[in-house]
């Protein structure tokens, strides 16, 4: 699997006019699946997500994850969403070849839907808290205020 993880002031994601998913502060995750993903990429990029430092603390250091930022606002519910998390199999494109990207090392739907959903339990599980959402295979307009801007790519193949 492959990330982009884009710390936010907000995001939203926007299905044929409807909002589908939006937060406030909190992560945008673009979501890529490749064919040789499974269930385990998921639960270690969920928690890494989860745990990730990149919130700034009372010195204005990156030393707060959006966990912590979570429990910090006090108001917010469980059901508040911090993380919209949207399918983006693009991010597995490839340019090696002429100017026309191809798409064949990402999964096709019947293993990438079911990992995409695993992943958003998965997440949500990490969080404890709701997880804002995109719909797998829509077309989607993504609206982001990136916070910093902090912008972070997480490959699970790339994991020691």
């Amino acid at each position: 699997m492959r990330a982009v993880v884009q710390r936010v002031s907000s995001a939203r994601v926007t299905i044929d006019g409807r909002v589908a998913g939006a937060i406030e502060r909190g992560l945008l995750v673009l979501l890529g699946i490749a064919p040789t993903d499974t269930a385990a990429d998921g639960e270690w990029l969920a928690q890494k997500i989860a745990a990730l430092r990149i919130f700034e603390d009372a010195e204005g250091r990156m030393n707060r994850s959006v966990v912590d930022v979570a429990a910090a606002g006090g108001a917010l519910r469980p059901d508040t969403p911090t993380v919209l998390v949207v399918s983006q199999f693009t991010l597995f494109a490839s340019t090696r070849k002429g100017t026309r990207p191809s798409f064949n090392d990402a999964a096709k739907p019947d293993l990438a839907i079911p990992l995409y959903e695993k992943f958003l339990a998965q997440m949500e599980a990490a969080l404890g808290r709701t997880v804002a959402r995109g719909e797998f295979g829509a077309m989607m307009q993504v609206a982001l205020v990136n916070d910093g801007p902090v912008t972070l790519i997480i490959d699970t193949r790339e994991r020691a």
